[in-house]
């Protein structure tokens, strides 16, 4: 099976639009959570998704809308733009998104959006954190986002500290009979230097993973941003991948 694994969107149309157009022809599509937030189009982004085979679990930004997180643990930008979400979501897309679970187990992969230990809010962002978090899932591979930096964490055996791999870009890996925990990046804002942006294929039969980026017309999302009068300093991140 040919799997788009997505994170991160965070509202950003334009930059989902570009990732689906560049993946071409996959079975399924798994989002790991953040569907919301920052952006200007919340509910075309669902709505995308919802228009195509996907599954789906829920990210902080999504818990923040929902009220299901304090917005006062957001940075003041993250809780103004949550806000103007909120005041944007339809009682269809609030369905939608009360509706995702934590965490999810299609095949050999698990899915979530923080990290199996704690799905909602951990970052892993180190191999202490990943070392952590393998006694936490079953599956061969766990799937993240949340950090918005697409990486791979190996652990060759229990008893060994895990590997940080940064994934190489339009290159196949080949995974073993390791363990891996993988984030395919952020979709609608990256945060690793690099504006376009990321997603991953798997093949879950091969177990062969493809990281990508693809560039999308960062101005037009801009644009919509100010329209509506979303921070300015989420505005001018997007053309830096930051």
């Amino acid at each position: 099976m040919r799997v788009l694994v997505i994170s991160d969107v965070h509202s950003n149309l334009t930059a989902l639009q570009a990732v689906l157009d560049d993946a071409g022809e996959v079975d399924i599509t798994w989002s790991l959570g953040d569907i919301v937030g920052y952006g200007p189009e919340p509910n075309e982004c669902i709505q995308t998704l919802q228009s195509r085979p996907h599954v789906a679990v829920a990210g902080n930004h999504d818990w923040g809308v929902l009220g299901k997180l304090d917005l006062a643990d957001f940075n003041e930008d993250a809780r103004i733009a949550n806000l103007w979400n909120r005041e944007q979501l339809t009682f269809e897309s609030l369905a939608y998104l009360q509706a995702l679970p934590e965490k999810r187990i299609e095949g050999v992969c698990t899915l979530t959006h923080g990290s199996p230990r704690h799905p909602i809010w951990e970052y892993v962002i180190s191999t202490s954190v990943a070392d952590a978090n393998f006694a936490y899932f079953d599956t061969p591979i766990c799937l993240v986002g949340h950090t918005h930096v697409p990486i791979l964490f190996r652990q060759a055996a229990e008893d060994m500290a895990s590997q940080a791999i940064y994934l190489p870009e339009f290159q196949p890996v080949q995974l073993d009979d390791a363990r891996y925990i993988i984030n395919p990046g952020g979709v609608g804002q990256p945060r690793d230097g690099d504006p376009r942006a990321a997603y991953l294929l798997l093949d879950t039969e091969e177990l062969i993973i493809e990281h990508r980026r693809v560039a999308y017309d960062i101005a037009a999302t801009q644009a919509k941003m100010r329209a509506v009068g979303l921070p300015r300093r989420n505005i001018s991140r997007l053309e830096v991948g930051w």
